[in-house]
């Protein structure tokens, strides 16, 4: 019996001596495969919402959305109209009132600056916008000077009031810089600040156009605008792609 198994571990120390020529690697390698979800992703723009129910000479809605089109790559937009109701005064006198109102589109991207944490899908973002516009104004009360008058010049009443300004359109582009943050599963705030660059602005030549939807106040002299957007949104996942964990650094020098 003992030299059957004697014979037996002659003929395996060739198989053994081959196993022992191969190097043990003692680094143990990450294989675990992680996924990044894809989606789309709506929401409102909430000061929108709460300016409309706090100031009566407001009314606008804007909803908003971006769809994932790589890890850092989004494709936005945003859909919106707006009706304000201004007046300027010189002292006690009414210069004029206007109420304009209109419907915008904005489209273009956002590239997302931060790293996340694997499970994470926050976001702080550059990007771009082009946008156009368009809407009516409607010229109510307004004062004219009158200088022929001898014995007291001063402001008459315009003749005439209630006047309209339709087929009135705009287009800019904007540069936007923005942060979204997950509140809860799938459920996103966020905000942006923008700066836009009027590119197009075609408006009667009775009345200028003094403010535009999505632009906001048109500054005599410019045609650089200010406006901002505080958002809650929902992220509707529709895939997933596959991504490794990046190896960790080796210590070898």
């Amino acid at each position: 019996m003992s030299k059957y198994f004697i014979r037996i571990f002659l003929g395996l120390l060739p198989f053994l001596g081959l196993a022992q020529s191969e190097p043990i690697d003692l680094q143990q390698k990450d294989t675990v495969e992680y996924k990044d979800p894809y989606g789309l992703r709506v929401g409102v723009d909430l000061s929108k919402l709460v300016l409309s129910f706090i100031d009566e000479d407001y009314t606008g809605l804007e909803l908003v959305g971006d769809y994932r089109l790589t890890r850092k790559l989004y494709l936005a937009a945003e859909i919106g109209n707006e009706t304000k109701e201004q007046s300027e005064y010189l002292g006690n006198t009414l210069l004029y009132n206007f109420e304009t109102s209109g419907s915008y589109i904005k489209a273009g991207v956002d590239v997302n600056t931060y790293t996340n944490w694997y499970g994470m899908n926050n976001a702080i973002t550059i990007g771009g916008r082009y946008a156009v516009a368009g809407f009516s104004q409607t010229l109510g009360e307004y004062s004219i000077f009158e200088t022929e008058r001898f014995f007291n010049p001063g402001f008459a009443a315009g003749s005439e009031p209630n006047r309209e300004f339709s087929g009135l359109s705009a287009s800019w582009l904007e540069f936007v810089v923005g942060i979204k943050a997950e509140l809860f599963a799938n459920i996103f705030i966020g905000m942006s600040a923008r700066l836009g660059f009027l590119v197009t602005n075609t408006e009667d030549e009775h009345f200028p156009n003094l403010w535009i939807p999505g632009f906001n106040k048109v500054t005599d002299g410019s045609n650089f605008g200010v406006s901002y957007n505080y958002s809650i949104s929902y992220f509707l996942p529709l895939y997933k792609k596959s991504r490794n964990k990046k190896p960790a650094a080796s210590n070898e020098q």
